[in-house]
């Protein structure tokens, strides 16, 4: 049995090393620093210019150039989005100065506002960032109840979203006892997938349903691929008696070797789907004081439908009942004629479907980048352990605790690009007072 396990994990690792080969070939036949490149994100947007919906429009062609104590250190030109991802050798604080000279006939830098912006370039990636605001005059100063409206509304989208993710977790975790590292691969999956279809249907008859028709089929294959990995993988694993730990490594493998095959195939820049992107809060749903963007309001809508019939289903269906009687004990639920990996199949199946509609409605709120699900993987993990491993109402109000921290964090002096520290702090606070977490139960050991 160690013999076939040790083959497994070769296997995974050569595939991998054959695949991240391919991906950094890729990524230097493209100008775009590689995702785990120090780079500086700069957006240029005309806000005296705007469209129908009122979104700014994006500059293109406009040069800019970094430099680090007085040293020029990289230079880039704004893409068709406004876009410009510059890449730099190490981190610190950099100057990004704009030429003006660039600039398309008639935009102009706002009189308050200098030609150069200061960027503490803190982490790896493409999340430092400098906006330049062009064509317009100074704001008004935002008030603490308006910033604090703001970010309640981002707050509760992102934790319904969460909440979603975290309930296709507990129902793997709940009757597998795996704790799987390739769950954020399964958001990605499902936000690449919508994308994808999106963009074969935005060009047709069925352009004004696009988003839809591509996030149905985003879950629909989302399930497939919860079925698929437990008949190909994890079934085979289980019926092996393989360990949960050495599972989990399994799973952490799975999750290198997806995140470079989206990598291969979408490379690593960011994409938006055709509907629902970069609207303004202005003239659309307000509920308890807080103005929702149409895709934030769809998003709090399907969420909240999704949860309650899930959990409805859960509790009231015979497989609901199943997967609990699983969860609870499975060698006494097989002894009593059920079919256990039956039911285990199901919860992958549902799982997977849950966390592939996470992906879809995380991308109407951001944008599709194959590092996505990576990056929110702790914040999931955090929801569901703050909750109660295992449990279906805890990872509910675990992903609310841990998604309203996320997003209030920055009001009160986390800075936005470690705002993830706050909802980690949390938990760790709650499980020292609470180890079985906020639902959870308590279990003896030995």
């Amino acid at each position: 049995m160690r013999k076939r396990l040790y083959r497994v994990l070769v296997a995974l690792i050569g595939a991998l090393m054959v695949l991240m080969v391919g991906s950094t070939v890729a990524a230097q036949a493209t100008e775009t620093p590689p995702p785990d490149a120090t780079a500086i994100q700069v957006t240029l947007q005309d806000e005296a210019n705007k469209d129908a919906q009122g979104n700014p429009k994006p500059i293109e062609g406009v040069t800019l150039v970094v430099t680090k104590d007085g040293d020029k250190v990289g230079e880039g030109v704004t893409d068709a989005k406004g876009v410009a991802i510059i890449e730099v050798e190490e981190l610190g604080k950099h100057v990004v100065s704009l030429d003006e000279k660039s600039l398309p006939s008639g935009t102009v830098l706002d009189e308050n506002t200098k030609n150069e912006a200061t960027v503490q370039v803190r982490f790896q990636g493409p999340n430092n960032r400098a906006i330049f605001p062009i064509g317009v005059t100074a704001g008004e100063q935002s008030s603490f109840g308006k910033d604090l409206a703001q970010n309640l509304r981002a707050g509760i989208v992102f934790a319904l979203v969460l909440c979603l993710a975290a309930l296709g977790f507990s129902l793997i975790f709940g009757t597998t006892g795996l704790s799987n590292f390739a769950h954020g691969e399964l958001l990605t999956f499902g936000a690449l997938m919508a994308w994808t279809f999106d963009q074969l249907f935005k060009t047709g008859g069925l352009a004004t349903v696009s988003v839809i028709l591509a996030g149905i089929i985003a879950v629909v294959l989302g399930g497939v691929g919860g079925y698929v990995q437990d008949k190909v993988l994890w079934g085979p694993l289980r019926r092996r008696g393989t360990g949960l730990i050495a599972m989990m490594i399994v799973s952490i493998g799975l999750s290198i070797f997806l995140r470079y095959l989206y990598q291969y195939f979408y490379s690593s820049s960011t994409r938006s789907v055709s509907q629902y992107s970069g609207q303004q809060r202005e003239e659309h749903w307000y509920y308890l004081g807080l103005a929702f963007a149409d895709r934030e309001a769809i998003t709090v809508l399907i969420s909240i439908v999704t949860i309650t019939v899930v959990c409805l289903w859960l509790a009231k269906s015979r497989m609901g009942k199943a997967m609990r009687a699983v969860s609870d004990n499975p060698a006494l639920a097989a002894s009593s004629g059920l079919r256990v990996d039956g039911v285990i199949t199901n919860a992958w199946v549902i799982g997977a479907a849950l966390t592939a509609l996470s992906g879809v409605l995380y991308a109407l709120t951001l944008q599709v980048n194959v590092f996505m699900g990576m990056r929110i993987l702790l914040v999931i993990f955090a929801a569901v352990t703050l909750g109660g491993l295992g449990t279906i109402w805890g990872s509910l109000v675990g992903s609310l605790v841990i998604g309203l921290v996320y997003e209030l964090g920055p009001l009160f002096g986390v800075p936005t690009s470690i705002k993830e520290v706050g909802p980690l702090l949390i938990m760790i606070v709650i499980l020292l007072v609470r180890p079985q977490g906020i639902l959870g139960r308590k279990e003896r050991l030995g």
